[in-house]
């Protein structure tokens, strides 16, 4: 998003919230002519983390998206996301689940695919996983992962042919401190969510009848294939 969007969607939610730039101002602990200045498009010397409390002021997110060699970016970060996809489906697989990675929906407008949908006959448990290496916008995430575990039971009967007992979501993030760190600052809304935590989540995954339902969340390292991938560069003169 560039600085005149980041400008015009500070001003469209600011309006829609019926609050004048002072309000956000003092909100955001900044002067009103800073707000001003965002929302004329002229946010591109201001730091990040100035742009991000006055938006933070308004409820917002700002989400920055990185573009290089065409599509090559996301082919490199999908590596270290297909990774995470494939222990998280090898430790499901271990405790008898069956697993399908990367299923897609389209229901009544809503599209998109779910990380990992896992089954537990014995059960008729549905795990709705939703696997991320960064946490970019924690709104988008939880709308996103609710959508998906709202379409679950009508998932589980098209790709298990049974109707699910119960319909329980799981979080697994890669073991990050950039991720530690905004976990603990999204506390209130992720943790709200996604209320159990490493060991309990690990048994329930075991033995899907310890408690029912179990809504978790779950950190994991990233594969050795994938923190291999990480060299050292050596610094250079000048850029190539």
């Amino acid at each position: 998003m560039n600085d005149v969007a980041v400008g015009r969607a500070l001003r469209a939610i600011r309006i829609h919230l019926g609050l004048r730039q002072a309000d956000v101002a003092l909100k955001a602990g900044v002067r009103q002519q800073l707000v001003s200045r965002i929302e004329r498009g002229d946010s591109g010397r201001m730091s990040r983390q100035t742009v991000s409390r006055v938006l933070g002021a308004v409820g917002a997110d700002v989400v920055t998206t990185v573009r290089w060699r065409g599509g090559q970016l996301d082919r490199l970060l999908d590596e270290g996301h297909a990774a995470l996809v494939g222990a998280t489906a090898d430790l499901l697989r271990r405790h008898g689940w069956q697993v399908l990675t990367e299923v897609t929906y389209a229901e009544w407008g809503e599209r998109g695919s779910v990380d990992i949908l896992a089954w537990h006959a014995a059960t008729r448990r549905l795990l709705v996983v939703e696997v991320k290496t960064e946490i970019a916008s924690a709104e988008e995430l939880l709308r996103r992962h609710d959508e998906k575990v709202r379409l679950g039971p009508k998932l589980a009967r098209d790709r298990f042919g049974e109707a699910p007992r119960s319909v329980t979501r799981l979080l697994v993030l890669a073991s990050r401190t950039a991720n530690r760190t905004r976990l603990a600052r999204l506390e209130a809304s992720v943790g709200a969510t996604y209320p159990a935590r490493g060991p309990a989540v690990r048994r329930w995954i075991a033995d899907p009848l310890v408690t029912d339902p179990m809504h978790g969340l779950l950190v994991l390292r990233e594969p050795d294939r994938t923190r291999r991938s990480v060299r050292r560069v050596r610094p250079t003169s000048r850029l190539q």
